[in-house]
Formats: C-alpha cells, structure tokens, sequence
C-alpha cells in the first residue's frame, strides 16, 4: 500500500472512494489501511500547502543553522526537543556537515526574527553558534513549483 502514500502525498483531499479505485481495492481497505499508517505515525496529518508570499507579503521565514553541544546521554534529542517547542519555529532538522542543527523560522518581520534568535536562541546553554538566512522567494517547497515562469519582456517584443 506504499501506493495510497505515494497518493495522499500528492493530493490529500481524494476521497476514500477515489482512492480505492485508483488501487483496485474498497473504500474499507483503504481508511483501514490509513488509520493504521496514522496510529504508527507513518502520517503525521494532512496539510494544504499554501503561498504565504502571495496571501501575507509581510510574513517571514528565515533558515537557521545552529552548532550545539549534544549532552552524553540524549545526544542531540534534547536540545532539539526543547528548541521545537518555540511557536515561531517551523522545523528543526538534526543534519551533517558545518552544522548541527538547522532551523526553520516564520515571523512578521526580519527584526521579529533576528530578536528571537539574539534573545531566545542564541542564550541557550547548549547553542554554540547562529548562522540566519532569509528567505527572500520560495520557487519550489516540497515537490510544489510556487513561482510561476515569468516571460522575458525581450521575448514579447519580438511576437
């Protein structure tokens, strides 16, 4: 049934019935089927994906990479628990390479931002170093194109 993920990733909104045409099956084995993927925690919930850009031009994001000390016993985990639990943050992401830890951020303007990191984050005692980057456009956010191709006026004056 690794099919019906494939499908609800792609579109969340097919109906239980749609979805069981499109695996041969019925409508029973399929919500079975996706109450089991939810109590195993395969899904985590169902989203719409939305521009933000277009709907709040005043909305934020920032891109955060942070260098933590890992405690000996829980390794990253706590640090990163305790980071997620701030409202302004999106995802926390454990990486390899430069930095530890990295951070996705949303707020209503780049000072909001730059404070959360300066007061909040930065004063942790597990936090070694902040590294901020600013989304300025999104073009494509988890397989989805948001910016539409723009044509080259040079193209147009030449139709």
């Amino acid at each position: 049934m690794e099919r019906l993920l494939k499908l609800l990733e792609e579109n969340a909104r097919l109906s239980v019935e749609d979805l069981a045409t499109m695996l041969n099956c019925t409508p029973q084995q399929v919500a079975e089927q996706m109450d089991a993927y939810a109590q195993q925690g395969i899904i985590r919930g169902y989203r719409a994906m939305i521009d933000w850009e277009t709907v709040r031009p005043d909305k934020v994001q920032a891109v955060i990479e942070l260098r933590v000390r890992p405690k000996k016993s829980h390794g990253f985990d706590e640090i990163a628990m305790a980071i997620s639990q701030f409202k302004e943050v999106q995802s926390v992401l454990l990486m390899s390479g430069g930095y530890d830890l990295q951070l996705v951020i949303a707020g209503h303007s780049f000072q909001e931002i730059a404070l959360f990191v300066a007061k909040r984050l930065s004063p942790m005692d597990d936090v070694l170093s902040t590294a901020t980057h600013f989304v300025l456009r999104t073009y494509k956010k988890d397989g989805v194109m948001y910016a539409e191709e723009e044509q080259d006026e040079r193209e147009l004056a030449t139709l």
